[in-house]
């Protein structure tokens, strides 16, 4: 070798051993957390998962080692996310959301799947507004192309399902003003429905037809679970407390029917009412979208509730970071939703909502 070679010839060079590849964050590892988080116990989320219980308190172990802070914490009752959980809880929905659109919108350019949309229908509405908008939903969607999923479930004040990416719509109650929504949430309201109200008819409102908010604040009001429809709940309790601050919803000891709760109101030991969810297009009588009149009343009258305080605005609620054409199925729809009357006409300042 000449001394011109010996110049230019490389020297071994040796690395510490603590530079290296940094421990990765699989895909896996955020499905488990993710899951265990909307589980709430290790046993809940494997069985879930269809995965056994050691394995996935080991991938935890290993996630919280590879963020280096601890992610829940491990109760009698279940697990609690940390506050450093809850951050990685947001993260890991939407990484797992984008890469579940992004393949799906690669299988559909190698023409072996179509786009998905979930969209969300709780089991209270009105069934003419929920036959409406669903119909419509799929014939924008089978237009489109577009693979329909339906998930029939309730949906809480905050549209959790859609901002937590679970769920990429939902058709339900917006119980507060749609600027009052958190990011990246989009929507379009379709009309305000008010509830029914039975009272004994020996009550002194039976006989007017009307009853006052604080009337009806004075009684047993038998309305719920909450879980069934956690929106109208708590917004209608708040109202209600605004003529009574101690008052709470009287649920019903069976969530069966209309009827039984009618009879169970007609027994009870105090004047009660029965509340349903909201059922009828506000100020609209004769009713155009109602629930079915029971077959027995059991001495109960039905009545109008005064200046209609317990309004709730149907809407539908996407997420604003879904495809564009996925988008355009569920803008598209809400704009094309009628109605016999004025009241379930889309607000026109929505119909000219700006795309980019």
């Amino acid at each position: 070798m000449n001394a011109a070679q010996s110049e230019h010839q490389l020297e071994p060079v040796n690395l510490p051993r603590s530079v290296g590849a940094a421990p990765a964050i699989e895909l896996r590892h955020l499905r488990y957390f993710a899951g265990l988080a909307d589980a709430g116990s290790f046993t809940r989320a494997a069985e879930q998962m269809f995965i056994a219980q050691p394995t996935l308190s080991q991938q935890i172990r290993r996630l919280e080692e590879i963020v280096g802070a601890p992610l829940l914490q491990r109760r009698r009752d279940g697990v609690r996310l940390t506050k450093a959980g809850v951050v990685l809880l947001d993260a890991s929905r939407a990484v797992l959301s984008l890469v579940d659109q992004e393949v799906n919108r690669t299988r559909q350019a190698a023409g072996l799947g179509r786009q998905r949309l979930r969209v969300v229908v709780p089991p209270g509405l009105p069934d003419t507004l929920a036959v409406e908008a669903a119909s419509m939903l799929k014939s924008a969607a089978a237009a489109a192309d577009v693979e329909m999923v339906w998930v029939e479930t309730p949906l809480d004040a905050e549209f959790s399902l859609i901002r937590q990416r679970r769920a990429d719509a939902g058709l339900s109650w917006l119980t507060a003003g749609a600027e009052a929504l958190p990011s990246p949430l989009d929507v379009m309201t379709l009309a305000e429905f008010e509830p029914d109200v039975w009272i004994p008819s020996s009550h002194v409102a039976a006989r007017r037809g009307t009853i006052s908010l604080a009337e009806m604040a004075r009684m047993d009001v038998i309305y719920g679970p909450r879980r069934a429809e956690p929106g109208t709940y708590d917004a209608w309790t708040r109202v209600l407390r605004t003529v009574d601050p101690r008052f709470e919803f009287t649920d019903p000891p069976l969530r069966h029917s209309l009827q039984m709760n009618l009879a169970f109101a007609a027994t009870a030991d105090r004047p009660t009412a029965v509340l349903t969810g909201p059922a009828v297009i506000a100020g609209s009588r004769p009713k155009l979208i109602r629930l079915p009149r029971p077959a027995a009343t059991y001495e109960m009258t039905q009545v109008i509730l005064e200046h209609r305080p317990l309004a709730a605005t149907a809407a539908l609620v996407w997420s604003g970071d879904l495809p564009r054409t996925l988008q355009q199925i569920l803008f598209d729809t809400a704009d094309q939703i009628t109605s016999p009357g004025p009241a379930r006409q889309v607000e026109p300042e929505l119909k000219a909502m700006p795309w980019p």
